[in-house]
């Protein structure tokens, strides 16, 4: 059978974003919480580069999953699907695809859909706190462009 390559170029435009995305996460939550939460911008720039960042993780797991075969009715089929689906192919720890990248996954259909229960405190929190595990999910994301076939997986290495 004959499978589909991962796309190095599209992987690695999307670890751009999340490093950019970073980046800017980090610079905001070098304030401490009352000069944060004394302008909303703080709260608007946080939460565009948190939901980039998130929109490109899921991209990447997107990306690498559907390079995969799955049995009649496992594909998955939502961002928490996406999530385990990491764990289970060993691209990423289980317990971690469980706990935490689900809750990413939760919190960035949140973002999207109720994006008006947001608050500042909150993204603040997040962005104090909560960014190394965005991090280890690039970390996981390199290790496969670097050991594809570590993964059960090849990589296109041609420019799209």
């Amino acid at each position: 059978m004959n499978r589909v390559p991962i796309s190095k170029t599209k992987i690695e435009t999307k670890l751009a974003i999340i490093r950019e995305s970073l980046e800017a996460l980090k610079e905001m939550g070098e304030m401490d919480k009352d000069s944060f939460l004394s302008d909303y911008k703080n709260f608007a720039v946080s939460e565009h580069y948190l939901r980039r960042a998130l929109e490109a993780v899921f991209d990447i797991a997107g990306h690498i999953v559907s390079r995969y075969s799955f049995s009649p009715g496992r594909r998955p089929d939502s961002y928490k699907g996406l999530a385990l689906a990491l764990g289970e192919k060993g691209i990423i720890d289980k317990d971690f695809s469980k706990e935490s990248l689900s809750q990413m996954a939760g919190y960035r259909n949140r973002m999207v859909h109720f994006y008006d229960e947001l608050t500042a405190e909150e993204i603040y929190e997040i962005i104090t706190s909560e960014l190394g595990d965005i991090e280890k999910i690039a970390h996981a994301a390199v290790r496969v462009l670097e050991n594809p076939e570590k993964f059960n997986l090849e990589i296109d290495e041609q420019k799209f």
